[in-house]
């Protein structure tokens, strides 16, 4: 048993543990009941919950869910154009998030997917200049759409 204050009391019975506790005003929390003998600790069950579902909020906070952000390009996409979904995607990749630059192929386009093929290349590589990128998914053709999926190593 270990008081309100951290101090080893020794080896007690339940009962008398339950005495001591609301003599002193607290409760009686076993806190490691695996142990042999089972550890229980003098102190004030509200306040203790409290505590430790304040460590679950801070923990839930500070753990940041992975997305997959998209990048939407063109074939025939200006170089302002280019270089604002560049920054748009860092901006992704900086806080953590992957992101899929995509191609939307539309009527004689499909004809030419190998400028689309080029254009993601060209993207994934200027990102690439500025930090170390992995790819999880290379450039890849579904349809009318091409693809790929990039994330920070």
């Amino acid at each position: 048993m270990v008081d309100e204050n951290g101090l080893p009391l020794g080896i007690l019975k339940t009962s008398e543990a339950i005495r001591i506790a609301e003599e002193r005003g607290f409760d009686l929390v076993e806190v490691s009941p695996k142990a042999e003998p089972p550890v229980a600790k003098i102190l004030d069950h509200g306040q203790f919950k409290y505590q430790k579902e304040k460590e679950v909020r801070k923990q839930k906070i500070q753990s940041h869910e992975v997305d997959i952000k998209g990048v939407r390009l063109s074939v025939r996409i200006g170089e302002h154009d280019f270089e604002i979904r560049r920054q748009q995607a860092k901006k992704f990749l900086e806080r953590g998030d992957k992101v899929r630059p995509e191609i939307v192929l539309r009527g004689r386009e499909k004809a030419h997917a190998y400028l689309a093929d080029e254009i993601i290349t060209r993207f994934v590589k200027s990102l690439e200049s500025e930090f170390p990128i992995r790819t999880e998914q290379a450039v890849t053709k579904q349809g009318g759409r091409v693809t790929a999926i990039i994330a920070r190593s």
